[in-house]
Parts: C-alpha cells; sequence; structure tokens
C-alpha cells in the first residue's frame, strides 16, 4: 500500500503571493520606464505653449552692393526709385539692401541717397520707401506712384502710365523706412509685397 497522502484540500499551482509580486514588479516597469517618457515628450494641444524655437537667421549677402542710380524721387510720398544694371542678381540686390541699412543706422546713407525727411526730427530718412528696379522703362516716379498708393487704389481716380500689378513685378528690391513705428522701424525684401494687404510679386522674399 503506497504512503502517499491524498492531495485533496492543497493548492495546486503558482502561489497566490508570487502572482501578487508579479503584479506589482510589473506596474513599477510600467511606471518608471514608460511614464517619465511622456513627461518629457512636449504637448501641443489646445492650450500648450510649445517648444521655443530659434528664429531662423537673416538672408546675409556675401556679394558686392552693384552700381546704382537714382532715377526719381516723389518728395510728398518720401519715395524714390533706383536702378542697377539688369545682369544684377538677387544676392546682389540683398547686398545693396543691407548696404542702405548699414548707412541708415551709421547715420551716413544721406551721402548714398536724397534725403526725404530732410526736416525731420529723427532724421534724413525717418520715412522713406525704396524702390529697386533693374529695368530703365520702369525705374521712374510713375511706378513709385502707383505702387506707393498700394494694391486697392481705385485706378480711375488715380490713372498711371505703369499699373501697379506690372510695376510690383518689376521690383528687384524694396526698403521701407519708418522710424516712428517703434515695433518695425524698417524691413525689406526681394521683389515687393505688402503685409496690409497680403498682395506680394511673385519674386517676394524678406531680406530683414
Amino acid at each position: 500500500m503506497s504512503d502517499e497522502q491524498p492531495t485533496e484540500g492543497r493548492r495546486v499551482g503558482v502561489h497566490p503571493l508570487i502572482v501578487i509580486f508579479g503584479v506589482i514588479f510589473g506596474l513599477w516597469l510600467f511606471i518608471t520606464l514608460i511614464i517619465p517618457k511622456s513627461k518629457n515628450t512636449p504637448t501641443h494641444g489646445p492650450g500648450a505653449q510649445p517648444n521655443a524655437v530659434a528664429p531662423l537667421p537673416g538672408i546675409v549677402s556675401s556679394d558686392l552692393s552693384p552700381s546704382f542710380t537714382v532715377t526719381g524721387t516723389i518728395v510728398g510720398m518720401n519715395a524714390m526709385t533706383i536702378l542697377v544694371p539688369p545682369a544684377t542678381t538677387d544676392s546682389q540686390v540683398i547686398a545693396l539692401l543691407q548696404s542702405f541699412q548699414k548707412n541708415r543706422i551709421n547715420e551716413s546713407l544721406e551721402g548714398l541717397l536724397p534725403a526725404t525727411t530732410p526736416e525731420d526730427q529723427l532724421g534724413a530718412f525717418a520715412i522713406a520707401d525704396i524702390y529697386i528696379f533693374s529695368e530703365e522703362q520702369y525705374a521712374n516716379v510713375e511706378s513709385a506712384k502707383s505702387l506707393s498708393r498700394g494694391a486697392h487704389a481705385p485706378g480711375e481716380f488715380y490713372p498711371s502710365s505703369i499699373p501697379y500689378e506690372v510695376a510690383m513685378e518689376k521690383v528687384r528690391g524694396h526698403y521701407v523706412i519708418d522710424l516712428y513705428n517703434k515695433t518695425n522701424p524698417e524691413q525689406a525684401s526681394l521683389g515687393f509685397g505688402e503685409d496690409a494687404t497680403g498682395v506680394y510679386s511673385k519674386r517676394y522674399q524678406r531680406v530683414f
């Protein structure tokens, strides 16, 4: 006769305490490994502020500024037109715009261009619209008048030999100065654009 004891009433399988400890250990791993990753992941949902992104550097040209000629001035509009050679590249236009900016800051721009506000308390270029062209037939006061009036000026009241839509596409560079605007005293671009109306030429690209 066998000495084996009956198994009735005994627990068979893994002990419950082992199961409990296994579950606890699994939760600990989940909390330790998963949750910190989610905390470090930036959120961009409603009301969340994305991580700050460094602004892209402005366009800089190492080219030499091209030769230029002042071809027209409009005293009442503080505007002028400038003609550069037809072969002038966009990089050279940028160099010219940066040269104007540097000379304005150094208060020596009057040595390059006629003053637009000679009697103004903020200086000789307190307000200015400078249009750069590379085609002689567009580098004149008619183009400057059309552009200075804006995209939505009624043509029947302001007739011009050069329509706004044509003049804007011929602009190679545009330099705007408004020292009375403390938040944005100057800006320059390749091509031509109006932030207020959202009208931009095909070659438009902000320089500074």
